[in-house]
């Protein structure tokens, strides 16, 4: 290892390491409480002034981060956040965790990753660790940050240090957390790897080295394309059994019986949440560049896409079943988080539920004890809605209810015993019921 590599170890070792995280959202600021709780000093870094303020005051606006935890650390002096990003001089590594949405056209936009690379570039100095855990194609770290972080003059793997660690956060689980996760590192050279693999060694369970930023990069995209490919498989054959009369739900449990072979997935009203919707684009993309047409991912994509739809025919035709057309119908949508008790609507498939049933006509609101509101979403700009109460009477009142999210807070024999019709889309009442359609 050169000088400033032994420099910036020693550091890391003795735990005076100076560790600045920008973006403090689901995937930064459970990283910065992982390297507070090993304790290490963090500034957290991100454009809205809004947030800033919040956690400077010990507010979190994250429901799994506790607003203890922040003022405690803010009290000892180990946690700060800024909107200042002249500040990142002062830390001595520089974690990346800003969002890789897809642009108008499904391709994947970088602009976050690379205007804070930029940014990260005008105050670089020598000793600085970068790492990327934003998702992305493979190449991004070595090809799209490497050349414009060494504008400056200083040099990747020499002067300076650049590494790709995916984020493997799941909000929500309670079993695995950011630190009893283990992180896949990769580096640009043996130096940047070793370096950053020492830092992850202080805060999570255990560390597993690639040979490559872009090996990293790969393998997050690889275990998200497995469970949108095994997604799209049940949610086909949830519609072909449902045209059989068949139970989906109740062949999964059969065959999960299987001890060996057999990996159990759940169909649903669609996908959501950052990665799995968006993150295989990334890779069909990227392999545009090597002459290859991934079918696999995009018909999976396309399968995936097609299961609002799928729930809003199921609720037409049922409403239909009772004399009642969708226009003007009063519809009550029961959870808008993309997965049971978080409070995270990104790429929810409730919204397109939402759109979809408005755009037939529908009156329709919705309830979600995490999310009073519902606004500001990038694909559905007009959207401005808060929770109702879920009353009996608002529930009698309803001509469907459809159930797009599975929170443990509802009371589904009350839901049930009330609604007239309930669209169940997560199996969240096992017993047959008259006024219960499958979706």
């Amino acid at each position: 290892m050169n000088a400033e590599a032994l420099k910036l170890k020693r550091k890391i070792e003795d735990g005076t390491v100076r560790v600045g995280v920008i973006g403090l959202g689901y995937v930064g600021l459970p990283l910065v409480k992982t390297f507070l709780g090993r304790g290490l000093r963090v500034t957290g870094f991100d454009i809205d002034g809004k947030k800033v303020g919040l956690l400077n005051r010990g507010r979190s606006y994250i429901r799994h981060i506790s607003a203890g935890e922040l003022k405690s650390y803010l009290a000892k002096d180990m946690f700060r956040a800024s909107d200042d990003f002249g500040g990142l001089g002062d830390v001595d590594v520089i974690i990346i965790c800003v969002p890789t949405p897809l642009d108008g056209h499904g391709n994947p936009d970088l602009s976050f990753v690379l205007n804070t690379t930029i940014t990260v570039a005008e105050n670089l100095r020598r000793g600085h660790l970068v790492i990327l855990e934003s998702t992305t194609y493979p190449g991004t770290t070595s090809e799209a940050m490497r050349p414009i972080l060494e504008t400056g003059g200083l040099k990747a793997g020499r002067d300076f240090f650049l590494a790709f660690s995916p984020e493997r956060e799941d909000p929500g689980n309670r079993n695995f957390t950011t630190a009893t996760t283990p992180k896949v590192v990769g580096g640009l050279t043996p130096d940047c790897l070793r370096l950053a693999r020492a830092l992850y060694d202080r805060i999570v369970v255990r560390t597993i080295a690639v040979s490559s930023t872009g090996a990293a990069e790969a393998t997050k995209l690889l275990e998200n394309i497995f469970r949108s490919v095994n997604i799209a498989l049940v949610n086909e054959l949830k519609m072909i059994f449902d045209r059989m009369g068949i139970d989906i739900w109740e062949v999964i449990r059969a065959a999960s019986s299987k001890p060996f072979g057999f990996m159990p997935f759940y169909p649903g009203p669609g996908l959501g949440g950052h990665c799995i919707p968006i993150d295989p684009f990334y890779l069909t993309w990227k392999a545009r560049e090597v002459d290859y047409q991934t079918r696999f991912i995009e018909l999976a994509g396309e399968i995936n896409r097609y299961m609002p739809y799928y729930v809003v025919d199921k609720t037409v035709s049922a409403l239909n079943g009772r004399g009642r057309s969708v226009k003007g119908a009063r519809v009550l949508v029961l959870g808008v988080a993309y997965k049971k008790d978080i409070d995270d609507p990104r790429e929810s498939p409730a919204l397109k539920i939402i759109s979809l049933l408005r755009g037939r006509g529908a009156r329709v609101s919705y309830n979600d004890p995490y999310i009073p509101r519902s606004a500001g979403h990038r694909e559905y700009p007009g959207m401005d809605m808060r929770s109702v109460p879920l009353t009996a009477a608002r529930l009698k009142g309803a001509d469907a209810v459809i159930i797009a999210t599975d929170h443990s807070d509802y009371d589904y024999a009350r839901i049930t015993k009330n609604a007239r019709l309930v669209i169940d889309t997560r199996n969240a009442i096992k017993p047959r019921r008259r006024n219960v359609v499958k979706a």
